[in-house]
């Protein structure tokens, strides 16, 4: 997950660069303004989230399988601690009405 999440700031801070570029050539437009920054990270997010969906869909489709995996373990982990507990409280249950 961590390179995924990695290689999906590179591909914002790519975007950024040439964003950045481009406005300050006077090929895109300026923000209104003082708000010349905030209109360059926004057109950046917007380029850059569907060319990392489509240029970084095999890692995230591998970061996603990984999760599911983790979490799969996870349950499995919690449903026998569960039946352990339940063993547990059982036998002891069991026992208090013998004595």
């Amino acid at each position: 997950m961590l390179r995924y999440t990695l290689m999906r700031l590179g591909v914002f801070v790519g975007c950024l660069v040439v964003v950045w570029g481009a406005v300050y050539s006077g090929i895109a437009p300026r923000g209104l303004g003082n708000s010349n920054g905030l209109w360059v990270v926004l057109l950046a997010l917007l380029f850059s989230a569907p060319i990392s969906f489509v240029v970084l869909r095999k890692e995230r489709d591998r970061a996603s399988i990984q999760v599911a995996q983790r979490v799969d373990r996870m349950k499995a982990n919690l449903d026998a601690n569960r039946s352990q507990e339940d063993i547990a409280d059982d036998s002891a249950r069991a026992q208090g009405q013998t004595s």
